[in-house]
């Protein structure tokens, strides 16, 4: 059945969901905290709290560049029409950076911290983007739907490759590979393509929103900053996603290095990560006509609530089997609220400013980015205690969720 070129085109934007989450689960929160730990770190003789640090500190650097350079972005892709252009731009810095990381040897862990940074700041920047376009192919009610269709999308299609590299790492000479060391090089080069050939569609079938302006400098911005300040639903929501967004984002980033320490297998760790992988994808799904029953805001609470009881679970955490079974409802939830998220901030903003103002939602996704692992990575290493850096994220959550209450609902585009 041929598709509209309507729908043609929410498949495509949601496509590059599933190109880009390939770097989430095989590398940002899957391989390399695993093998940086187990090969570069214990190459260099480096104590488990300090490559905790270490790693906390990449991700947190990476984050704040993105930080700093999402708004003003933002405004200028709206203002030239160039959200496609920087999402390409982004792309191949995050993909080469990616496939980069298979050439690192074990005495160069530096390198790979800062290729490890670099393919994060190319995920993080382009995501800005990729949330920025959604308002180009959906709007009204279907927002949600269409958001959760790229969630979904990512979970499963980071999944599928992460099954398979799991696979290749577990039985390398199956794949005629010398060692596991070499079967997690060819994963990183694996994910750097299929991040660029995934993206491919949606230049051909997304269509940007004209220029509307050509100039774009810092008194432009701060009038957005100062739209923004003004728009009390906005800012109370940003205030409100900036805080929960931290604590899923460094549970995120920093689970398998919290698995590791608590002595779990990478074996073990890995399983997890697909485990929430392919829960995740169906429940995405669902969260979309979830919030389109009981509306968006309700289903983030639900999302919220879950996510604090598994924080407390985390800490009494003693088994590999519990850890399976936080992975599974965590998938059960973590798809959903970034879904609705997404999906309600494009309901609040106007659509053709959307770079501008996707460019503050992640300029503060990233600045929570920032402070979670680090904060985790500062508990670690002052406390030499795994467990406490963990409880850290049950106030992110409860505080978010507070601050959501002050944010009128909506049930419809601006």
């Amino acid at each position: 059945m041929k598709l509209s070129p309507k729908r043609a085109a929410q498949w495509a934007w949601a496509l590059t969901a599933w190109a880009n989450h390939a770097f989430v689960t095989t590398v940002l929160v899957g391989l390399f905290p695993i093998f940086f730990n187990q090969y570069w770190a214990a190459g260099a003789g480096m104590p488990g709290t300090t490559s905790t640090f270490y790693l906390g500190l990449t991700n947190s650097g990476a984050a704040f560049f993105v930080m700093l350079i999402a708004p003003w972005l933002g405004a200028l892709a709206d203002r030239r029409g160039q959200k496609k252009l920087w999402f390409a731009i982004w792309t191949v810095v995050g993909a080469l950076a990616t496939g980069a990381l298979a050439l690192t040897s074990q005495s160069h862990w530096a390198w790979a911290l800062i290729l490890f940074g670099l393919g994060s700041i190319g995920f993080f920047a382009g995501s800005s983007f990729q949330d920025a376009l959604i308002v180009q192919v959906a709007e009204g009610r279907e927002t949600n739907r269409v958001s959760s269709l790229g969630f979904a999308l990512g979970y499963l299609g980071g999944g599928l490759l992460f099954a398979f590299n799991v696979l290749m790492i577990k039985f390398a000479p199956w794949f005629h590979l010398a060692s596991t060391a070499m079967a997690i090089r060819v994963a990183f080069v694996d994910v750097a393509l299929w991040w660029i050939v995934f993206t491919l569609p949606m230049f051909r079938l997304v269509h940007e929103a004209a220029p509307t302006a050509r100039h774009t400098g810092w008194r432009e911005l701060w009038q957005t900053v100062r739209d923004v300040l003004r728009d009390r639903p906005v800012l109370n929501f940003l205030l409100a996603y900036w805080l929960y967004i931290d604590g899923i984002g460094t549970l995120q980033q920093m689970a398998a290095d919290y698995a590791l320490k608590l002595g779990f297998s990478s074996n073990v760790v890995m399983q997890a990560f697909l485990l929430v992988q392919f829960i995740s994808f169906p429940c995405a799904l669902l969260s979309g006509r979830l919030g389109d029953r009981i509306g968006a805001k309700r289903a983030i609470y639900i999302g919220l609530g879950v996510f604090l009881a598994l924080t407390c679970y985390a800490y009494f955490m003693q088994t590999e089997f519990e850890f399976y079974i936080l992975a599974g409802v965590v998938g059960t939830v973590q798809g959903g609220v970034q879904a609705l998220s997404r999906s309600y901030f494009a309901h609040l903003i106007p659509r053709q400013r959307s770079g501008e103002y996707f460019g503050f939602y992640n300029m503060l996704a990233k600045f929570a980015a920032v402070l979670g692992p680090l904060a985790m990575g500062v508990v670690a290493i002052a406390t030499g205690n795994q467990r406490l850096s963990i409880l850290v994220l049950g106030l992110f959550f409860i505080g978010g969720a507070l601050l959501l209450a002050r944010v009128r609902d909506v049930d419809a585009a601006r």
